[in-house]
């Protein structure tokens, strides 16, 4: 019996979404996400590109909600790259003491004030490398920069990004730099800047870590996680 010739049911309809190929998950994946959260966006608080820097430099292993609770107070005492380069670390730590690795974040970002002035003449640059050169900016942080305040193709993963583009299929990555490739690899350029919210968001809310919310998704027709899940309950019924 051939795929065309069969009657489709409910289960036979998952068990073919298993042989669903990579770009067809990625059509559908754009094509959802396009229509349902065209305007997604970075849910931490900022005004320019020294607000951002400062508050995903802040956010790394901290959630946004606790750096939105900060930052006001933080951005008002130091406005700017200058007033936080004249700062030292012992005083920004004193704004930040709520946030992960308060002192080690204390230090970068004084040091990156100081090279923001320095070396880029006040301005956030948008190469990922420039980025990379200033404390307290890793990879992840350069490409949200990048992504968020230029639109560049670059995609930042982080435990969200990671979990949900695995789950959903668009990668087998074993490494956030194997998972950020990837995406990129695959992704329309003109959409990554903005996928990478897409998954932020639905990692967050929906597809959570320790038990993710399949029975509110409305992707589940294109997720590998489901289908298996789908496929697994399908022979626990048969057994029993």
């Amino acid at each position: 019996m051939t795929i065309e010739s069969m009657t489709i049911e409910p289960m036979n309809i998952y068990l073919l979404y298993l042989h669903m190929l990579k770009k067809e998950r990625y059509k559908l994946f754009v094509e959802h996400f396009s229509a349902k959260q065209p305007d997604a966006e970075t849910e931490l608080h900022y005004n320019n590109p020294y607000q951002l820097l400062v508050a995903v430099i802040l956010s790394a292993q901290c959630t946004d909600k606790r750096v939105n609770m900060v930052t006001p107070a933080l951005f008002q005492r130091f406005p700017n790259a200058k007033a936080l380069a004249e700062a030292t670390p012992d005083i920004v730590f004193d704004y930040i003491r709520s946030i992960s690795y308060p002192n080690n974040k204390a230090k970068h970002l004084v040091g990156m004030a100081n090279m923001l002035l320095n070396e880029f003449n006040d301005v956030v640059p948008s190469g990922i490398d420039d980025l990379q050169k200033m404390p307290g900016v890793g990879r992840k942080t350069a490409n949200v920069i990048a992504s968020v305040i230029y639109n560049a193709p670059a995609m930042a993963v982080d435990t969200h990004v990671f979990r949900v583009a695995n789950r959903l299929g668009l990668t087998n990555g074993k490494s956030p730099l194997a998972v950020e490739k990837d995406l990129v690899k695959n992704l329309p350029e003109h959409d990554i800047h903005i996928a990478h919210h897409w998954l932020i968001l639905h990692g967050r809310y929906v597809c959570v870590a320790r038990s993710p919310k399949c029975d509110v998704c409305e992707i589940t027709y294109m997720c590998r996680y489901f289908e298996r899940l789908t496929a697994q309950n399908e022979r626990d019924k048969l057994k029993a």
